[in-house]
């Protein structure tokens, strides 16, 4: 299958990929803007913007039920970096969605009772995840610890529901234009249909939508800690839990991958160094994970284990075997069998993911607002070398750098 890319006079991108297997189309809108363009005062802006956005707009104040008339569904996401809408319905339906999302990317209608509904919304979420469970609140430390400057210090959800509280209705019309225009989006259409279709709609539909520039990102940078950074929280959870973060470059860094395949080898299937030498090799663990942030500016690769039991004894222990671990990794370094097995899983996951036309319709989108052509990240995973992998690892891993949160149960 074969991609192909327009951008409209307005700066919008619309990429498209015929897939004649189906008789679905996605439709997708990636906005380029995500908690990190919020004002530090009004954090959760972003994930509030999500909820709105279904709220309708002028012409259809019924987003959900247009689409489902339809025969189709909808959904979004919300991350530090991106916003990410995307509609999946029968391809014969494909104008409803052109018109929904060119609506509501014009016209949203916003008021001041959809406003308050779904603040109500999300603050009773907030309450939810973060506040009323175990380990609710650990994104928030860790990423307070972690950051002390780069809004990535708050998670996406928000550092407060207060600051969802306070959020009025001329703040939500001012987010709304200087982040949702045409030239910061990605539309990208995968499905039962042609190129000629989709443009001709993408020309109909958004063409006369004005460009709103005038953003212009220019975030504080984070400065690496100048020793390690420790946070003991006693709390009310079933089990001790240990989270140790390791600065990392974002996206564009070129440890990046190695460092992305670097957590798979630790953590990833039985065959992973954590499962067979942590989980299986001692009785400290019930659960050991490794992971990146995965964000656009720099992040950290994220170890996390949770206590077999919830002694102090078990709690220094499993810390030294974690450290004992890593080190072993920096001293030996990756073999050249764990790293195909890595990129292996890697590949195998992408193209399973492809086979769903509403998961290629982001990874297309994806590679757009990256300035990458489909399949180059693919490409640049598969090219990594035992060395590559190594050079990342000796580059992360340092604990002069890390910060260390450990939840004490009490």
């Amino acid at each position: 299958m074969t991609e192909n890319q327009l951008t409209l006079p307005n700066g919008m991108r619309v990429v498209h990929r015929h897939d004649p297997s189906t008789a679905m189309v996605a439709v997708n809108i990636l906005h380029d803007v995500g908690s990190r363009d919020e004002n530090p005062q009004l954090t959760g802006m972003a994930h509030l913007f999500e909820h709105l956005m279904f709220g309708g707009s002028e012409n259809a104040p019924d987003f959900d039920g247009e689409i489902e008339r339809a025969g189709g569904m909808t959904n979004a996401w919300t991350s530090a970096d991106f916003t990410n809408f995307y509609d999946i319905l029968p391809a014969h339906n494909i104008e409803t969605a052109f018109w929904l999302e060119s609506d509501r990317m014009a016209l949203p209608g916003f008021t001041l009772a959809k406003l308050d509904n779904q603040k109500s919304v999300v603050i009773e979420e907030f309450k939810q995840t973060c506040l009323n469970r175990p380990y609710g609140d650990e994104s928030h430390k860790l990423r307070s610890l972690v950051y002390k400057f780069h809004p990535y210090r708050w998670p996406t959800i928000g550092l407060t529901p207060e600051d969802i509280e306070k959020v009025t209705l001329d703040d939500v019309k001012n987010f709304f234009t200087l982040h949702y225009g045409p030239e910061r989006t990605v539309m990208s259409v995968v499905g039962n249909v042609d190129s000629d279709r989709v443009f001709s709609l993408a020309e109909k539909w958004f063409s006369d939508i004005q460009a709103r520039p005038g953003y212009v990102r220019n975030l504080t940078q984070e400065l690496l800690p100048d020793e390690p950074r420790l946070m003991v929280e006693k709390a009310k959870v079933p089990a001790n839990k240990l989270h140790i973060a390791f600065p990392m470059g974002g996206y564009k860094d070129k440890d990046y991958r190695g460092a992305d395949l670097l957590t798979d080898i630790l953590a990833s299937g039985n065959s992973s160094r954590f499962y067979r030498n942590l989980l299986l090799g001692t009785e400290l663990f019930s659960s050991v994970d490794a992971f990146i942030l995965g964000s656009e500016d720099p992040g950290f690769l994220h170890v996390m284990a949770t206590m077999a039991d919830n002694s102090s004894e078990t709690l220094i222990k499993s810390e030294k075997v974690i450290k004992d671990e890593l080190q072993k990794l920096l001293t030996c370094g990756v073999t050249q069998k764990e790293v195909t097995r890595a990129i292996n899983r890697y590949v195998s996951d992408k193209a399973f993911e492809e086979i769903n036309y509403g998961a290629a319709a982001q990874n297309l989108a994806m590679a757009a607002i990256h300035d990458e052509k489909p399949g180059e990240n693919l490409d640049a995973y598969r090219s990594l070398t035992v060395d590559d992998v190594n050079e990342a690892a000796g580059s992360v891993i340092d604990f002069s750098h890390s910060s260390t949160l450990i939840y004490e149960a009490q």
